[in-house]
């Protein structure tokens, strides 16, 4: 199989995971090229995501650097297996990578936690909101380039409607509450929204309030996806140039502590609801 060119975050972990699993284990390129039986130029494309690596070639590299952490392995063989056609594979070519690669993310997760400062989470977004977000890019999108951004939010929301979806927890500031996206309607009826959401069994929605003043990753939005094992977090930021996913150790650990203090600190469920009746009755 050719190498691809442009490999999905998803692919670029695999191969990040091959890489520490060989470094870790203090062997070289070349000699785990000749364990496997394929060129050591193959290891790089692997290592770097554009060339696949097979479950029991995935199997013997581990075997040979003496990793005995089973559940990990079991992760990695699922990660190495052939990708099977998923709804946002439609959006190839039609929307960038790293809007896809965020889909993908969510859906594997087996727990999802954001933290937003200036809107809704894009997972609990109504329509109206949504495309006064796409509408306000600077340089200005084409009507159907919103659109086509629109129906991809709204598409990814069926990770958390699905049979069995994972647990999201969606810490907001009160900032984001009272902003005004859309106006004064379409506001109302995304607060309205976001209560509705709150009320299913896998959805949580707690506040930031005001009064708490300063806080921890103050101004970033940021996207925590538990994967199969804690090796295989990771955390999703956005930037003005597109995603950006980070897997290393000290970063997650930064970000496990962000959100570990809003889970202690924001309002429970319940007073999160009360608020936002509040704030609909001020609109």
């Amino acid at each position: 199989m050719p190498p691809r060119t442009t490999p999905t975050q998803r692919q670029r972990r695999l191969g990040a995971e091959v890489k520490k699993l060989r470094t870790e284990a203090g062997l070289t390129a070349e000699y785990v090229a000749g364990l496997l039986g394929i060129d050591r130029g193959k290891i790089s494309n692997i290592e770097s995501g554009i060339r696949t690596i097979s479950p029991d070639r995935l199997r013997t590299l581990a075997t040979h650097c003496a990793c005995a952490d089973e559940q990990y392995l079991i992760a990695l063989e699922e990660m190495a297996q052939p990708a099977k056609p998923q709804w946002w594979h439609e959006y190839r070519g039609r929307v960038s990578p790293g809007l896809l690669d965020i889909v993908e993310l969510e859906w594997h997760a087996s727990s999802i936690q954001t933290a937003q400062t200036a809107h809704v989470p894009g997972l609990l977004q109504t329509e109206d909101y949504a495309r006064s977000i796409f509408a306000a890019v600077l340089p200005p999108l084409p009507h159907p380039e919103v659109e086509l951004r629109l129906a991809h939010r709204m598409d990814r929301q069926r990770v958390l409607e699905r049979a069995e979806p994972p647990a999201y927890t969606g810490y907001i500031h009160e900032a984001a509450l009272r902003m005004l996206f859309g106006g004064r309607d379409a506001t109302r009826e995304q607060l309205k929204a976001l209560i509705e959401w709150s009320e299913r069994d896998n959805v949580r929605v707690r506040v930031i309030p005001f009064e708490l003043g300063s806080f921890p990753g103050a101004g970033h939005a940021a996207l925590y996806a538990k994967g199969p094992v804690p090796q295989l977090d990771t955390v999703q930021l956005d930037t003005a140039h597109g995603p950006a996913f980070m897997h290393a150790e000290l970063q997650l650990s930064k970000y496990r502590a962000h959100l570990e203090w809003m889970d202690r600190m924001s309002l429970s469920v319940t007073a999160s609801r009360d608020l936002i009746r509040n704030i609909i009755k001020d609109l």
